[in-house]
């Protein structure tokens, strides 16, 4: 067929040929794995492929007989239509899937989600079969049979969501509506089987298999009304429990009899059933009876419960390159693939017009499949948001505790080194040899340093990362809401278009228009077809044997009229081209501002629904990272911890020292002492103690200064200085009053003068002085503790600078 109708030589395909042929024994062969489905679906997509290439189907030029064994009868059936072949491979794909779904024991939650999945594949895979090819190949692909198939796989998969609803302990009446809705799929497979036509087809097997589907309706009946049952319980609706558990014991009852000559794992099933129905059904009679008095309303009284389709038939697509793999065939390209690219095809390219798309609008009626499954599986996890809230919750609380430490570790080290600064001022900055190694603990503050600067660049960089975490949560949380929510909810928030009467009529004379260029393509195509065939079979040899030469001319003109008709139809569809394609024309100018409208809306929608579902992706993600940021935060709190500790003892040990320091230095340069009094004032020790100074002989308080202060003292703090002269004996303060090398402002310290005194009690003689400590406030998201109430003129509430223990002890009387 290459040779004669593509004028190749075939023998440029020998590789093509080759890879069809293996693929098509691997797909006759398929392994009973995911892998089989694999290959049956990428020989599926090569078929159709073939078939735009080669005409291989019922009475076409390169058909072959193909044959398989059908899988009721046992009998082989040949068909020359490679759309047999396609049929027979559906077929095995949906009963492979069916296989595969029913081999998991579904004892976990992954192995229903797979089991689940494969019967929907399955339910996919027979749906195909019955909707786009002919029902006669053979009786297992008869209307009635795929019907079967079709229910009996949806049932399994809602089975599935049904074990998973109740190990998820979800509500009981959602429990009932997908059991409810499980019943409903079995009882359309009963009904296909009690067809007389499919009872005949199915043989032996007919009958057992009813049985065990109508098991199955009794069983699942039971366990909806046993749920029906525990939410009356729970609305305290204690006459309709009683007859709900009743319905269901007496369903069970009727499964346990269709159930003889199941295996033992159904028979276990059902006693373990009956064991809960049982007790509940008798413990609700009896507290009805005796407690509750509460009458038992009629079964068919109450309102029937609903079934909730939770499943689908996943659709099979052959053109999906992701399956079937690139056309094996490529570079054949057919003769009427390159008729086609003539003046309407590329005219309508030209115009983007796609009849098939021009009018979208049946796309905003529903919602669509991958934004269903999404639904569907957020509805069986209903704490998703829940659980990713609480999440990014942990980890924030984390965050701010490992911040709130390296701050009070920052706040440690600053204040250290302004005690330092004030030490280096007090003392000079040569009072400390150079060349000496530093005290320990100055290494013990600069190894703390080192490691919070570390840690602190840790924790900016992760900041970043826990930012950018909490704005996808943020992004996507809502969108997780919405899918967890009513479906009405979804459906409002995608976008849909909003067209005028007019922008209707124009888009329904586009869509008219088109029917009239597609029917117009298609009558061509018909018209050249038939002219070729014509041409083909028109063989005049024998009669321009048996006529004379001087009549052949006219033989010609004779045999060539048998055209004619043919030829006014296609000069006839050539001159109504130029009409419609100006009308054509004409209408899509119009239809510019609604292609415009509509191509905005349909973007805005994909745009939507590719949000939502990468929300719904994002989710596991988001997860995951939010317990690695908690992990990482926990551990680097628990460093910080440790390091805050290691700061506050080494500001401790780092105090100690600078108080040492002080104590040795002022040893070194002892204050000078008081000048003895005026002989006319000078009385015994013991009298001026007692009697004091006079007053008269005291300037006014209010003309002390910082001026009047000896150099050594002036960078005492004004309260040290107080608290230092308020604890002198008062024969000190006489003598430095009358004594005329002190200062005037030194003579009469008033209770006034160096306001505010430290709130802390008395020193005692030969106690050292430290300033006050404050404990730090719990600090909120890094910001600093409140200063308190009594802190000194100095930063972070340190108080005043360190003093030598023996300034502040009192002079001994002169």
């Amino acid at each position: 067929f290459v040779l004669k109708n593509y004028g190749e030589n075939p023998e440029n395909y020998n590789e093509e040929l080759r890879k069809l042929e293996v693929l098509r024994q691997n797909a006759v062969n398929v392994p009973r794995d995911f892998e089989g489905c694999s290959t049956l679906r990428k020989y599926f997509g090569q078929l159709h492929y073939l078939q735009s290439r080669i005409p291989m189907g019922t009475e076409q030029e390169a058909a072959v007989p193909i044959t398989w064994t059908e899988i009721f009868s046992g009998k082989t059936v040949t068909h020359e239509d490679i759309k047999y072949e396609q049929a027979c491979i559906l077929y095995n794909l949906g009963a492979l899937h069916s296989m595969l779904g029913a081999m998991d024991k579904r004892v976990s939650e992954e192995g229903m989600k797979v089991s689940c999945t494969h019967f929907q594949c399955a339910a996919g895979a027979f749906t195909y079969l019955r909707d786009h090819f002919p029902h006669s190949y053979s009786v297992d692909m008869s209307h009635q049979i795929l019907n079967l198939n079709i229910n009996l796989m949806l049932g399994q998969a809602q089975e599935c969501l049904l074990e998973k609803s109740m190990l998820d302990n979800r509500k009981s009446f959602l429990v009932a509506r997908i059991s409810a809705q499980v019943v409903d799929y079995y009882k359309e497979a009963c009904r296909a089987l009690e067809n007389s036509e499919t009872a005949s087809l199915l043989g032996k097997i007919q009958k057992d298999w009813k049985k065990l589907v109508q098991m199955k309706i009794y069983y699942f009946a039971a366990v909806a009304h046993l749920h029906m049952g525990k939410q009356a319980e729970e609305q305290q609706k204690f006459g309709e429990r009683v007859i709900y558990f009743q319905s269901a014991l007496d369903k069970l009852n009727e499964a346990i009899k269709l159930a003889k000559g199941q295996p033992e794992t159904v028979q276990e099933a059902l006693r373990f059933t009956m064991d809960v129905i049982g007790g509940k059904y008798n413990s609700a009679k009896k507290d009805n009876d005796f407690i509750y008095h509460e009458a038992v309303p009629a079964l068919d009284t109450l309102q029937s419960v609903k079934g909730a389709p939770l499943v689908k038939a996943l659709p099979v697509n052959p053109t999906d390159p992701a399956v079937t793999g690139p056309d094996i065939f490529a570079k054949l390209v057919p003769m009427a693939a390159h008729e086609a690219s003539s003046l309407y095809s590329q005219f309508m390219d030209s115009m983007q017009l796609d009849p098939e798309t021009v009018d979208n609008l049946d796309m905003y009626s529903h919602i669509p499949p991958i934004l269903m499954e999404k639904c569907a599986a957020l509805s069986v996890r209903p704490d998703t948001v829940k659980n990713l809230v609480q999440s990014m919750q942990v980890l924030s609380g984390v965050f701010t505790d490992v911040e709130a430490s390296l701050k009070e570790i920052r706040d440690l080290l600053e204040e250290d080194e302004a005690q330092e600064r004030k030490l280096q001022e007090l003392l000079g900055k040569g009072s400390v040899p150079q060349g000496s190694p530093p005290p320990p603990s100055s290494t013990g503050l600069a190894e703390v340093s080192k490691e919070c600067s570390k840690y602190m660049e840790v924790h900016e960089k992760a900041s970043f990362t826990n930012t950018e975490l909490h704005k996808a949560m943020n992004l996507h949380i809502g969108n997780l809401r919405l899918l967890s929510g009513p479906l009405e909810q979804v459906r409002a928030a995608l976008p849909s278009p909003t067209l005028s009467e007019d922008d209707k009529q124009v888009l329904q004379n586009l869509k008219r228009i088109l029917g009239k260029v597609q029917e117009m393509r298609d009558q061509r195509m018909s018209l050249e077809q038939q002219l070729r065939e014509m041409i083909q079979k028109d063989d005049i040899t024998t009669s321009l044997v048996t006529t004379d030469r001087s009549e052949m001319k006219k033989l010609f003109e004779e045999q060539l009229k048998k055209y004619d008709q043919i030829k006014v139809y296609l000069e006839q569809n050539l001159a109504a081209q130029e009409n419609i394609l100006k009308a054509l024309t004409d209408a899509n100018v119009k239809y510019a501002a609604v292609r415009k409208a509509l191509a905005e809306v349909e973007h805005k929608w994909n745009t939507t629904v590719q949000t939502l579902v990468a929300s719904y992706e994002a989710y596991e993600d988001l997860m995951k990272k939010s317990q690695e940021g908690k992990d990482f935060y926990t551990d680097l709190e628990g460093k910080a911890a440790k390091l805050l500790e290691k700061a506050r003892a080494a500001c401790q040990a780092a105090e100690a020292n600078r108080q040492q320091i002080l104590e040795k230095e002022m040893k070194k340069h002892p204050p000078p002492r008081p000048t003895a009094p005026k002989p006319a004032l000078q009385k015994k020790p013991l009298e001026l103690e007692a009697e004091g100074p006079e007053v008269g002989d005291l300037p006014p308080l209010a003309s002390l200064g910082l001026a009047d202060l000896p150099e050594e003292l002036r960078s005492l703090p004004p309260d040290v200085l107080a608290a230092h002269l308020a604890r002198l004996p008062p024969a000190t303060l006489a003598a430095l009053a009358l004594d005329p090398a002190v200062p005037a402002g030194l003579r009469s310290p008033g209770p006034d003068l160096f306001a505010p005194r430290l709130a802390s009690a008395p020193l005692q003689p030969g106690q050292p002085f430290a300033p006050p400590r404050f404990p730090a406030l719990p600090g909120h998201y890094g910001l600093p503790p409140a200063p308190a109430a009594n802190a000194g003129p100095f930063p972070h509430g340190s108080g005043a600078p360190l003093l030598p223990a023996q300034l502040l002890q009192p002079s001994a009387p002169q």
